[in-house]
């Protein structure tokens, strides 16, 4: 159950007690007049039920205040929940992230990386922005394809190179 609906059942409950409680409040005063009570030792067991609402109204004071609460307030909480989830899911991928640099050669770091600054990178560009001859760009792009780490597309007369979502 969520905390809007939660609050919305606290509302609920907090307005049912206290119509219960008004009602029960009036009746007493009734009888206490038809007893001519504060006098009277009759008046006790009125005087002490007037006592206990009295109590009873600032706990339902405070149930309609959590109720208000969490239907209105609550939702601030949720969004730093949120935040927080988005957060810890991008620190989790950068960590898997470096996890596979550590397992691969420099000529595979720097392409993976260069990757990563440029998704959809072209070969040519690739192979300029990490000086590497061509044949041996095609021979790291082939590992790290069967490592299933980039993907290759065609666009237009060479290819665009794109990381696979192996770090989601």
């Amino acid at each position: 159950m969520n905390n809007k609906n939660l609050g919305i059942v606290f509302l609920a409950i907090s307005i049912v007690l206290i119509i219960i409680l008004v009602n029960l409040i009036s009746r007493l005063n009734v009888e206490s007049q038809e007893l001519g009570c504060f006098n009277n030792q009759d008046c006790l067991r009125i005087e002490s039920t007037l006592n206990i609402t009295h109590v009873a109204f600032g706990v339902i004071g405070f149930i309609l205040a959590l109720g208000f609460y969490l239907i209105f307030f609550s939702k601030g909480e949720e969004a730093i929940l949120k935040e927080l989830k988005e957060n810890k899911q991008s620190v989790l991928k950068e960590e898997k992230f470096n996890l596979v640099l550590k397992g691969l050669d420099s000529f595979e770091k720097k392409v993976i990386n260069a990757v990563k600054e440029q998704e959809g990178i072209t070969q040519n560009t690739l192979r300029i922005r990490t000086d590497m001859s061509k044949a041996k760009l095609s021979y790291v792009l082939q590992d790290l394809e069967k490592k299933e780490l980039i993907k290759r597309e065609k666009k237009g007369k060479t290819l665009a190179i794109f990381l696979r979502d192996n770090f989601d």
